[in-house]
């Protein structure tokens, strides 16, 4: 179920394990596992490639010494480039096994060289092995080391970080340190369990395709964990084949609370995604004058906001609303219903205003369902976006907590949280998203997999997970990640969520 571990689990799982395995074991488990993931980006005659492996001070260099060994017995032409802790200038306690790889490096044919940036920049190298700092880095690369990584990050080469790209936090997916750098590995192989930290943030630039080794350990040392990679395991049950006996009242009803003055596209945009993805009936309610119908789909009953009835409907609230005052009514109103909400945007921005609204929300019966991006988040917690940006994770469980709702934080790697703390980071998505209205899109998403009768978590799970999808499978066909505007994410998520339903709908 792709779980995800913190550095201090990662720890304890490793502690335990070294009490019961011969001395230096894991140390060689995770230099063949690194050798091995080398291997397969290597040209099919080893002999031939051309291999700089980065060794660090640490644990983590000797996880590189290990692998540089294996490649060098492999046939590679292996240059090492070691650091011990008075030249990288981040002193570390050697461990007896770090010792031991370092010699079986030195009695391998790979080569120790002092190279230069020009020397490293000039020569064809096949592939980069990272192993300068692995999961315990506490302070930012800087001098020698800060420009090393700059200059491996402009060469053509694959480039393997081993356990995690050096200079990325594995908890959070920050970089380490302010003004900080980090290796943009093209690929990850990452030992005992995978981290968040390689999923979100920074960690899908800079990670590249993750593959985890778990160093053949027991499966009695992983606890469970509280933080998983999202997958369709965990909502599919929710999608169901339709029977033939069914009308538009099975299907649940989704208003979408909106459309200011100026700021109608958004709405429609919510509304459409819920008509396309299955709700019943869509009524688009506007704060401001409510057109007669929308062209391209005039199946959508536009309504003024103020006449609506909030208890008979799924409420999606905040796209376009804007933060008058006549919006915040309206915004109380739909926190006040018994319905499942919904809350995007501009419903963010007045809720963050307004304790009293806060308070009213996290008292509510219903289900709610919160959508900030980084700013609205840092908004509702008091705190800078550089701070939520910090720790993705973290935000999102407070934010959840504190609302007591569920709460998908956007962005690179999206992060959804529920009340009692467990977290998912989901993996679908690509830049193509980065455009206004994508937002307004999934928020249209949530409600109508609410109003089909989804729980609220699984209902989070698996719109964030199709909304990717979709704009992956677009960018594969060629419209995007450039220019690819939210509208036409809708019919390409409504094939996305038609095939699911078909491979594994009941």
């Amino acid at each position: 179920m792709n779980p995800l571990y913190t550095v201090a689990e990662i720890r304890l799982i490793e502690h335990t394990a070294a009490q019961r395995l011969p001395a230096g074991a894991l140390m060689q488990r995770a230099g063949q596992a690194g050798a091995n993931a080398a291997l397969d980006l290597l040209p099919f005659s080893t002999s031939r490639a051309r291999v700089l492996v980065l060794a660090g001070p640490g644990n983590n260099g000797g996880d590189a010494l290990e692998t540089a060994a294996h490649l060098a017995y492999a046939g590679a032409q292996v240059s090492i480039l070691h650091f011990d802790g008075a030249a990288s200038a981040m002193p570390a306690a050697t461990s007896p096994e770090r010792e031991h790889a370092l010699q079986r490096a030195r009695t391998s044919a790979a080569v120790f060289e002092e190279l230069g940036l020009e020397a490293i920049a000039s020569i064809e190298w096949n592939l980069v092995v990272d192993g300068l700092f692995g999961i315990g880095l506490k302070r930012p690369l800087e001098g020698h080391l800060r420009a090393l990584v700059a200059a491996v990050n402009g060469l053509s080469c694959s480039r393997l970080a081993l356990d995690v790209p050096s200079g990325l936090d594995a908890d959070t997916g920050a970089i380490v340190g302010p003004n900080g750098v980090a290796l943009r590995a093209t690929h990850t192989v990452t030992f005992i369990g995978d981290k968040p930290g390689l999923h979100t943030c920074e960690g899908r630039d800079h990670a590249g395709l993750v593959q985890v080794s778990r160093l053949d350990l027991d499966a009695s040392l992983f606890q469970p964990s509280r933080q998983h990679l999202n997958d369709v395991k965990f909502f599919v049950r929710h999608a169901r084949a339709r029977r033939h006996n069914t009308h538009k009242g099975s299907y649940g009803n989704v208003a979408v609370l909106g459309g200011a003055h100026g700021m109608a596209g958004a709405p429609i945009l919510a509304a459409r995604a819920a008509l396309l993805t299955g709700a019943g009936r869509v009524y688009a309610c506007f704060a401001d004058h409510a057109p007669a119908y929308d062209s391209a789909h005039p199946e959508l009953m536009c309504r003024q906001a103020g006449d609506f009835d909030f208890d008979s409907a799924v409420v999606v609230a905040g796209p376009g609303l804007g933060t008058a005052r006549a919006a915040h009514g309206l915004l109380a109103r739909a926190i006040a219903s018994a319905s499942p909400a919904v809350l995007d945007a501009d419903a963010l921005n007045l809720l963050a205003a307004d304790p009293a609204l806060q308070n009213a929300l996290a008292e509510r019966a219903g289900a709610t369902l919160l959508t900030p991006h980084p700013l609205e988040a840092a908004r509702l917690l008091g705190i800078s976006v550089s701070e939520v940006q910090a720790d993705r994770p973290s935000a999102a469980r407070q934010l959840a907590a504190r609302m007591q709702a569920v709460v998908v934080l956007k962005g690179s790697g999206t992060v959804l949280a529920e009340p009692q703390g467990q977290t998912v980071i989901n993996t679908t998505g690509n830049p193509a998203l980065a455009t206004a209205g994508t937002g307004d899109v999934l928020a249209g998403l949530c409600g109508s997999l609410l109003a089909q009768g989804w729980p609220v978590w699984e209902a989070a799970l698996a719109a964030v997970w199709l909304h990717g999808m979709a704009a992956d499978v677009l960018v594969t066909e060629g419209a995007g990640p450039i220019g690819l505007s939210a509208g036409e994410l809708i019919p390409a998520i409504r094939t996305a969520l038609n095939r699911m339903v078909q491979h594994h709908g009941r």
